[in-house]
């Protein structure tokens, strides 16, 4: 073990597998929990309510309280802090704990966070929201992207993302952390290419499961993704994002992923639409968050705001939140003129 402590806040499925991972390198991985169930879940080495049958490591602990953070890790020892929360609870939970974390940062800890999405209400993506609270420490701060399902993440499947950030040696820092025989952080300082790219392929990946659950296979799929890689990249324009970054782990390589497996939680919500199922029936019936479905209602308000060409993305909008058939929006889509390039 190369590192004593790292502290994740957020025992949802993919905080979980980053705290496997982590358990490879460090002593003890410290996981932050909210609800009774998990923290006992977790306690007896399993986190039973989104990874069910998954064994974590003995060195994967669970606390409820910050007089247990402290008390485990002693004030002292730790070297990484990774933040697993949906992009919906970054305000509340950094707002609350704001002195805490700032005293974490004064002693130089580097910081991950795995948020995908977009605020449907500011706009904001994840960096900025951090930026607010920790506008004097952001060369501290990281963001991981890229093709990653927790399950196979635990399964020890080879897995290799992208990590976004500004401070070089902080980068690489946390590259080596998270560095295993079967995970790879590659570094790179186009944090907001990194961060759109998680935000959109999760509204994509959802119009998979519609065409999905519709009948469409193979061509239709492929000519979704062509497109929705076309449309990713005229909204990268608006955030000066490197078009090569749309090309990347965090793009095309989670685009692929999420709209073609069944493990997306996006997919999956997608699958169920085109069972004619409301979009907020099937949220409120699980714990898991569909982060795609926030996302396209503030994706939708970006193109709308800064004009942005986006037929497919705008399409998807009009299916989860104006009840719009997706036999319509594909016709519509089919119906476009060919002279209309690009």
């Amino acid at each position: 073990m190369t590192f004593k402590t790292a502290l994740i806040f957020g025992a949802g499925a993919f905080g979980t597998s980053i705290a496997s991972v982590l358990s490879e390198n460090f002593k003890q991985v410290i996981i932050k929990v909210r609800s009774k169930d998990i923290y006992d879940s977790i306690k007896n080495g399993e986190n039973a309510v989104y990874l069910p049958g998954q064994k974590l490591a003995s060195n994967i602990i669970p606390a409820l309280t910050w007089e247990e953070v402290d008390e485990l890790s002693n004030n002292t020892s730790i070297e990484l802090l990774v933040n697993g929360l949906p992009t919906s609870a970054i305000g509340p939970f950094y707002s609350e704990n704001k002195d805490r974390f700032i005293k974490y940062f004064e002693n130089k800890i580097p910081f991950v966070s795995l948020s995908k999405g977009i605020d449907p209400e500011t706009l904001e993506l994840p960096d900025d929201l951090f930026n607010h609270f920790f506008s004097e420490h952001h060369d501290h701060l990281t963001y991981l992207s890229g093709p990653s399902f927790a399950k196979e993440i635990l399964d020890k499947q080879v897995t290799i993302v992208s990590l976004a950030g500004k401070d070089p040696d902080v980068l690489l820092n946390v590259s080596s952390m998270l560095q295993t025989e079967y995970f790879k952080a590659f570094p790179t300082y186009d944090v907001k290419g990194v961060l759109l790219g998680g935000a959109l392929k999760n509204i994509l990946a959802i119009a998979g499961g519609i065409l999905e659950g519709m009948g469409y296979n193979h061509n239709t799929r492929a000519a979704m993704i062509t497109r929705g890689i076309t449309e990713m990249l005229r909204f990268g324009k608006i955030y000066n994002a490197r078009p090569e970054t749309f090309y990347s782990f965090s793009g095309m390589g989670d685009l692929i992923l999420t709209t073609t497996s069944s493990l997306s939680r996006n997919k999956t919500f997608g699958l169920e639409i085109a069972k004619g199922r409301k979009p907020l029936e099937i949220i409120e019936s699980q714990r898991s968050v569909v982060e795609g479905y926030k996302t396209t209602k503030a994706a939708h308000k970006l193109a709308s705001k800064y004009h942005i060409r986006t037929s497919l993305f705008n399409g998807i909008y009009e299916i989860l939140y104006n009840d719009v058939a997706p036999e319509d929006v594909i016709k519509k889509l089919m119906e476009q003129p060919v002279s209309t390039i690009g």
